[in-house]
């Protein structure tokens, strides 16, 4: 059984036919989903998802693109919505210095409020960082000092040097299709040096469809193509792939485990 730890179900491209992505996903060997929000309009429809069927899961939290619009959220809002049973992450959240569709101090001050949430629940941060590393880094590291908590870096994109970094401090390292496409050849090399322990896969669907299904909306049964290309780097078998990588998500989100 594969897990796809990052998928947008409410999206276009995926939310239309929900019900037959799921079904295709699941005859492509996906036991479980891991329903992502980005604002707080998106947290009933990704709990309402999650609480329909019995292998898909929520996180709620609020994307670093949308930041300056919810300049009000309080740490009490957010751990009050991740109180409910299907909701196992918070985020995505994060830093985004490559867009900067919002103020990069609002951007901080939420990533704090998600992790302050995440040390009291022991609910994982799922990160999102592009062009932040250094940021990241430091508001990863001060927090840490202050109490420890689980989180992955999804999606993972950065340097090498911020991945040993993060694997350091004790995070997760998700693997999106990316890792497929020509041009990813020093993304290969993290994905072949990330412990197997560490190591999660996902979609991020409906973007960044994989090697063969480039310019195709992404569904959250292309995992099994990503996993494969994964296992061929790292000298595993596809089952043993899908073995520890479902594993470490049950691990990381233990509330799912629960």
């Amino acid at each position: 059984m594969l897990v796809d730890s990052h998928c947008h179900l409410e999206y276009e491209g995926l939310v239309e036919n929900q019900s037959a992505v799921l079904k295709r996903a699941r005859d492509a060997g996906v036991g479980a989903f891991l329903n992502i929000s980005t604002k707080r309009d998106e947290w009933d429809q990704v709990i309402g998802t999650a609480s329909k069927q019995n292998d898909v899961w929520a996180s709620v939290g609020i994307h670093p693109h949308n930041a300056d619009d919810h300049s009000d959220l309080t740490c009490e809002e957010l751990l009050a919505t991740a109180s409910h049973p299907k909701v196992i992450g918070l985020g995505e959240t994060g830093l985004d210095y490559y867009y900067d569709h919002s103020d990069r101090a609002e951007q901080q001050r939420l990533f704090r409020i998600h992790i302050d949430v995440a040390r009291e629940t022991g609910l994982p941060v799922i990160i999102h960082t592009r062009d932040a590393e250094e940021d990241t880094l430091a508001i990863l590291s001060d927090e840490m000092e202050k109490g420890r908590f689980p989180a992955l870096i999804h999606c993972f994109t950065a340097s090498s040097g911020f991945g040993e970094e993060v694997l350091r401090l004790g995070l997760s390292i998700s693997l999106s299709g990316i890792v497929t496409f020509k041009n990813a050849k020093d993304l290969q090399e993290v994905a072949k040096a990330v412990p197997a322990e560490r190591l999660l896969v996902e979609t991020d669907s409906p973007f960044l469809a994989p090697v063969p299904h480039r310019g195709k909306p992404c569904e959250p049964g292309f995992v099994r193509d990503t996993a494969a290309f994964i296992a061929e780097l790292r000298g595993d078998s596809i089952a043993e792939l899908a073995s520890y990588t479902t594993d470490n998500f049950y691990r990381l989100f233990s509330k799912a485990a629960a």
